[in-house]
């Protein structure tokens, strides 16, 4: 029986807000983050205390991404726990966009909490699905945004194409310097 919750968008959320820079300065900036999560429909009711709420969110989530990053399993997973008990999860039925009627984890409440259901639940989803090391830092200096491996091989390594064109292309100009100076 397939309950068809995805949950690695719902862990994309957590990504998305552990990246979202200067978004959360403004409310404007987070309405466009929220818009960008498919919220769009919940950035009405964003309000300015929610921005603080949502910029520790923010600073918990990356603490668990570095952690995961370091290869530091308990402390992820720790933090994660911490996050499910503040965060508790409220799946609803619903539908809409011509959809058929799918599983939400969470509606209603404040804003950041449904945010934060969503984001922890999707991280902790696929970290008991996946292992811990699927959720990543960006070994691009200096990027370090964070990034989920969904490959087969385990062998995501950027956040992005850009950031993998732009590694591959530094270790490749390292490769030829270190070259030529040992020829000469």
């Amino acid at each position: 029986m397939d309950a068809d919750v995805d949950l690695t968008s719902y862990a994309e959320l957590a990504v998305l807000l552990v990246n979202s820079g200067d978004a959360l300065d403004t409310p404007e900036g987070a309405k466009r983050l929220l818009a960008q999560a498919g919220r769009a429909r919940q950035a009405g009711r964003l309000t300015r205390a929610d921005l603080e709420i949502l910029r520790e969110l923010r600073r918990e989530l990356a603490a668990v991404f570095a952690a995961a990053a370091r290869g530091d399993e308990q402390e992820a997973v720790d933090r994660l726990n911490s996050l499910l008990a503040r965060h508790p999860v409220r799946p609803q039925l619903s539908r809409h966009d011509g959809q058929r009627w799918h599983l939400h984890l969470t509606e209603g409440g404040h804003l950041p909490d449904e945010y934060a259901a969503g984001a922890v639940m999707g991280l902790t989803a696929l970290v008991t699905e996946l292992g811990v090391d699927r959720l990543g830092a960006c070994q691009a200096a200096p990027c370090r945004r964070a990034y989920l491996d969904t490959s087969s091989n385990r062998s995501r390594r950027y956040c992005s194409e850009r950031c993998a064109s732009r590694a591959n292309v530094a270790a490749y100009r390292a490769r030829r310097r270190h070259l030529s100076g040992h020829r000469g």
